[in-house]
């Protein structure tokens, strides 16, 4: 059993991602908000002669981690944030993957599909999760970090298990956490 790579004080935290145009903007603004900076920030890098949407350095996702209230959130960056649906998805942050599990397995019993992903990399991080939806197709994920720190933003899981009945399908196309990956 997997425990969580990253440590906080309640049995759980929740877990929003927004689609940002502009990060550096956005971490100005809920760096204000939450009194805080970001715990993790990356920044685009664009090799020479490369056409790309945003400009080397600039920030391209951040995360704060915040105690109280206990959340986290990520901004990830989309050119075109205004028209994607916003939030992203909701999550619940777990400290172990057999509380993924359980939570995978009670949602089940109240009828509720699920996918299960082992081994992502996602947010540049590496996670074990379950993905359901909510009767109105809101995203949800309860994850754990297994890993806290991977140099690339998302990896396959090592494993994928149940797509039956949830509209958040796998995509090799798709950044996790990308405003578009779970809708």
């Amino acid at each position: 059993m997997q425990t969580s790579a990253v440590t906080f004080a309640t049995k759980m935290r929740a877990h929003v991602a927004l689609a940002s145009a502009d990060v550096e903007r956005s971490i100005a603004f809920y760096s204000e908000l939450f009194e805080t900076e970001p715990t993790k920030v990356r920044r685009a890098v664009v090799e020479a002669g490369e056409d790309a949407a945003v400009a080397s350095g600039t920030a391209i996702y951040a995360k704060f981690e915040l105690a109280e209230p206990p959340l986290n959130l990520t901004l990830n960056f989309a050119k075109d944030a205004p028209k994607q649906r916003s939030p992203a998805h909701f999550g619940v942050q777990v400290k172990s993957t057999g509380e993924v599990m359980t939570k995978r397995a009670t949602m089940a019993r109240a009828g509720f599909a699920a996918r299960a992903e082992v081994g992502v990399g996602c947010c540049y991080a590496v996670q074990d999760k379950v993905w359901f939806e909510d009767p109105d197709a809101n995203a949800w994920e309860v994850f754990v970090v297994t890993e806290a720190d991977i140099p690339e933003h998302s990896r396959p899981a090592v494993s994928v298990e149940g797509t039956a009945g949830v509209g958040i399908e796998a995509s090799t196309d798709e950044a996790c956490c990308s405003p578009g990956c779970c809708a």
